[in-house]
């Protein structure tokens, strides 16, 4: 048994420095594996394409204090909690954190069995993808007009990288290539009965091949031998909308991706977390879903400043479209770029939605309490509390607040969209987050208070109901 155990390990081994050669990553030396992430991406003054996978990542430590334990499982609430409450991750740390926050790493799994994972995802990823490509070959390529000299760059850097990741894979070790056989044909297997719509998925590529080229190329992640980052932004949306018809693609999701790739530098690993990602956020990209945020945006707008809110609604619902982007896409353009990443990592984090570990003992306690409250005030608790009323609405309305004079003197359509251009890239994250918690907190209070006062707390008292109340808020049902 002892045997075996040393011999999967060193299979283990020789598998990930084989996968780091096969995607042009070195392996970590004995002293970087000890360290925290100290392998990660540097800041390169030469941008280059984006790495297939990184497997030297699954086995990588994270340094924010009690997250992780000795054999690589994260506590996700302490995750969660330390991103709201020190506003994000420094950016060395951002890639393998994201991994974590946005589903590809599962927090209770283990540096081996990440590295396992990483094979898996990766063969998974490649399968999928040339099965869209073999159904529709003339798509492999992106279609150029030769006008955009830019974008014939990104091809020939595009190109480069896959020339030398098929070089690498020839050169894998005979051990290497039938374990990721093995891989492949259950993958081949997993996905045998997936077919593609034959209008539905040349539309989606179609507006696909329209929207990446107008993915922010000022952004350094696309300059220089980074343009080639474009096409791999581009098979990334493809395979997406290939394996996940229901929702397909829309536009915005090209300015969604592009964030993650930038940040973990991996086709692989951005598609499966982007995946995960869309899991929860597809309906937002709908149009009853975008209603929808826009309906509770003016709802809690309506219980904050009343009159701000009948002025935006006195001719009709839909002036509060001109916060659909901001909604959308986590405020992307309205805070300079690296504040905006920060806040997409906040509002990802969900912590006071307590979408993490702590939501079965909120959801206990709640129990608990119901116990003790009559059908009546049960019923008067749904109709007091919205927990609807996400982190991020409360964002667009510290905005909205603290541009309360300038909203007042729009009188029509045009002029808001003038009012929502002129915020590009101007906004104070740092002031904005501090505002938005002041409204949340002041909101909490009033409605734990206006519950207090329907109930009955003979079983226990004011402050320790109050202080029930407000954890207990805005857990999502």
């Amino acid at each position: 048994m002892l045997r075996d155990r040393h011999k999967f390990s060193s299979l283990v081994r020789n598998l990930q420095a084989h996968m780091e050669e096969l995607n042009g990553n070195p392996g970590p030396t004995e002293t970087q594996e000890t360290s925290s992430i100290n392998h990660l991406p540097a800041v390169r003054s030469q941008r280059r394409v984006a790495a297939v996978s990184c497997p030297a990542l699954s086995a990588a430590r994270l340094t924010l204090p009690g997250v992780m334990d000795a054999e690589g499982r994260v506590d996700e609430s302490r995750l969660r909690m330390h991103i709201f409450k020190n506003g994000g991750v420094s950016p060395p740390e951002r890639g393998l954190v994201w991994r974590f926050l946005f589903g590809m790493y599962p927090c209770t799994s283990t540096a081996l069995e990440r590295s396992l994972l990483q094979e898996q995802l990766l063969v998974r990823y490649q399968v999928m993808k040339r099965k869209w490509q073999q159904f529709l070959p003339s798509s492999v390529r992106m279609h150029l007009n030769g006008s955009d000299a830019e974008l014939v760059k990104a091809v020939r850097y595009f190109e480069q990288r896959e020339a030398q990741a098929q070089q690498q894979t020839q050169d894998q070790s005979e051990e290497v290539r039938d374990r990721l056989i093995f891989l492949e044909l259950q993958a081949q297997i997993l996905f045998e009965r997936v077919t593609f719509d034959e209008e539905e998925l040349p539309e989606a590529i179609r507006i696909i091949d329209k929207d990446v080229p107008r993915t922010n190329r000022d952004l350094s992640y696309y300059q220089d031998e980074g343009l080639g980052n474009l096409l791999v932004l581009r098979e990334i949306l493809i395979t997406y909308a290939a394996f996940h018809p229901e929702v397909s693609y829309a536009q915005g999701m090209n300015d969604l991706c592009s964030r993650l790739l930038e940040v973990l530098d991996s086709e692989v690993d951005t598609f499966w977390s982007f995946s995960c990602y869309m899991e929860k956020f597809s309906k937002d990209f709908r149009a009853d879903g975008l209603h929808r945020k826009i309906e509770l945006e003016a709802a809690l707008l309506k219980e904050l400043d009343p009159g701000l809110y009948a002025h935006l609604v006195e001719d009709n619902m839909e002036r509060f479209t001109f916060c659909h982007r901001w909604l959308l896409l986590g405020f992307q353009r309205e805070f300079e770029h690296s504040d905006a990443l920060r806040l997409f990592e906040i509002l990802s984090c969900d912590h006071l939605e307590l979408i993490s570990q702590q939501v079965d003992r909120a959801r206990y306690q709640e129990r608990l309490a119901r116990k003790y409250s009559t059908e009546e005030n049960c019923e008067l608790e749904l109709q007091v509390i919205n927990t609807d009323f996400t982190f991020e609405l409360f964002i667009c309305a510290a905005i909205l607040l603290e541009n309360r004079e300038s909203l007042l003197r729009c009188r029509d359509d045009v002029q808001l969209i003038q009012f929502t251009s002129s915020l590009q890239g101007t906004l104070d994250l740092n002031s904005t987050l501090k505002k938005a918690e002041h409204h949340f907190y002041n909101y909490c209070k009033r409605c734990a208070w206006d519950y207090m006062n329907g109930r009955c707390t003979a079983h226990k008292s004011k402050d320790e109901d109050f202080l029930y109340q407000l954890r207990s808020l805005f857990i999502l049902k």
